[in-house]
Protein backbone atom coordinates (compact mmCIF):
# COMPACT_ATOMS: atom_id res chain seq x y z
CA UNK A 1 0.00 0.00 0.00
CA UNK A 2 0.75 3.23 -0.45
CA UNK A 3 2.16 5.66 2.35
CA UNK A 4 1.01 8.71 0.97
CA UNK A 5 -2.80 6.95 0.56
CA UNK A 6 -2.39 5.70 4.35
CA UNK A 7 -1.42 9.40 5.16
CA UNK A 8 -4.47 10.61 3.53
CA UNK A 9 -6.73 7.51 5.03
CA UNK A 10 -5.21 8.83 8.95
CA UNK A 11 -5.82 12.06 8.43
CA UNK A 12 -9.59 11.71 7.37
CA UNK A 13 -10.31 9.37 10.25
CA UNK A 14 -8.37 12.22 12.39
CA UNK A 15 -10.60 14.43 11.28
CA UNK A 16 -13.54 12.19 12.10
CA UNK A 17 -12.48 11.13 15.13
CA UNK A 18 -12.22 15.16 16.47
CA UNK A 19 -15.40 15.59 15.21
CA UNK A 20 -16.88 13.05 17.41
CA UNK A 21 -15.02 14.76 20.05
CA UNK A 22 -16.37 17.95 20.02
CA UNK A 23 -20.03 16.36 19.67
CA UNK A 24 -19.60 14.72 22.95
CA UNK A 25 -18.07 17.39 24.72
CA UNK A 26 -21.00 20.00 23.24
CA UNK A 27 -23.69 17.05 24.01
CA UNK A 28 -21.90 17.01 27.91
CA UNK A 29 -21.33 21.13 28.38
CA UNK A 30 -24.84 21.68 27.06
CA UNK A 31 -26.59 19.06 29.71
CA UNK A 32 -24.46 20.45 32.67
CA UNK A 33 -26.42 23.06 32.69
CA UNK A 34 -30.33 24.27 31.67
CA UNK A 35 -30.21 27.20 29.19
CA UNK A 36 -32.83 29.34 28.99
CA UNK A 37 -34.66 30.23 25.49
CA UNK A 38 -34.55 28.55 21.98
CA UNK A 39 -31.74 25.60 21.96
CA UNK A 40 -28.56 26.50 19.18
CA UNK A 41 -28.88 25.24 15.47
CA UNK A 42 -25.61 23.51 16.14
CA UNK A 43 -27.20 20.97 18.73
CA UNK A 44 -30.39 20.30 16.10
CA UNK A 45 -27.67 19.54 13.36
CA UNK A 46 -26.25 16.83 16.41
CA UNK A 47 -29.34 15.39 17.12
CA UNK A 48 -30.15 15.13 13.35
CA UNK A 49 -27.16 13.16 12.73
CA UNK A 50 -27.22 11.11 15.91
CA UNK A 51 -31.01 9.87 15.03
CA UNK A 52 -30.06 9.52 11.11
CA UNK A 53 -27.11 6.74 12.49
CA UNK A 54 -29.52 4.54 13.82
CA UNK A 55 -32.12 2.40 12.40
CA UNK A 56 -34.77 4.85 12.23
CA UNK A 57 -38.04 5.17 10.44
CA UNK A 58 -39.34 7.49 7.01
CA UNK A 59 -38.51 10.88 7.49
CA UNK A 60 -41.65 11.23 5.77
CA UNK A 61 -45.41 12.72 7.25
CA UNK A 62 -47.66 9.27 7.49
CA UNK A 63 -50.42 9.61 5.31
CA UNK A 64 -53.70 10.82 6.43
CA UNK A 65 -56.77 8.32 5.83
CA UNK A 66 -58.86 9.56 3.28
CA UNK A 67 -62.70 9.34 3.83
CA UNK A 68 -64.69 8.54 0.18
CA UNK A 69 -66.84 10.97 -1.32
CA UNK A 70 -70.14 9.14 -0.37
CA UNK A 71 -68.79 9.51 3.57
CA UNK A 72 -68.04 13.34 2.95
CA UNK A 73 -71.21 13.59 1.93
CA UNK A 74 -72.84 12.05 4.53
CA UNK A 75 -70.50 13.63 7.27
CA UNK A 76 -71.41 17.00 5.40
CA UNK A 77 -75.45 16.59 5.56
CA UNK A 78 -75.02 16.11 9.22
CA UNK A 79 -73.29 18.97 9.81
CA UNK A 80 -76.13 20.90 8.22
CA UNK A 81 -78.43 19.26 10.07
CA UNK A 82 -76.71 19.98 13.48
CA UNK A 83 -76.28 23.80 12.45
CA UNK A 84 -80.09 23.92 11.72
CA UNK A 85 -81.10 22.83 14.46
CA UNK A 86 -78.68 25.00 16.80
CA UNK A 87 -80.35 28.01 14.83
CA UNK A 88 -83.97 26.74 15.73
CA UNK A 89 -83.06 26.73 19.11
CA UNK A 90 -81.91 30.31 18.85
CA UNK A 91 -84.31 31.89 17.06
CA UNK A 92 -86.85 29.91 19.38
CA UNK A 93 -85.49 31.08 22.52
Amino acid sequence: MDILSILAELRSEKERLEEAILTVERLAVGSMTKRRGRPPKWLASVKAEAGSSGPSESLEPKKGRRFSAATRKKMAEAQRKRWAARKANTKAA
